[in-house]
């Protein structure tokens, strides 16, 4: 069950970094007039680094809740 879980967060980490990826694309190639460009890619690439370091962060969570899972289920007695 645990195995499910972290694949389940593996694959949301990639999608977080996918749409970071695509804010920055928008950014890139939006020609709003009040809006300058290098506000928008500063925007994209702020993103991108946010994307990857929430991704990280919740990839770290998991694998130590199911390190602690793993130990806790080599405690249970075994009759």
């Amino acid at each position: 069950m645990v195995g499910f879980l972290q694949i389940i967060i593996y694959l949301l980490c990639v999608y977080l970094v996918y749409k970071g990826f695509e804010i920055f694309q928008i950014a890139f190639v939006s020609d709003r007039e009040n809006v300058s460009r290098k506000h928008g890619v500063a925007l994209g690439i702020i993103m991108i680094i946010g994307a990857f370091v929430v991704g990280a962060g919740a990839i770290y969570m998991t694998e130590a809740q199911a390190e602690a899972m793993s130990k806790q289920m080599n405690n249970i007695p075994k009759f």
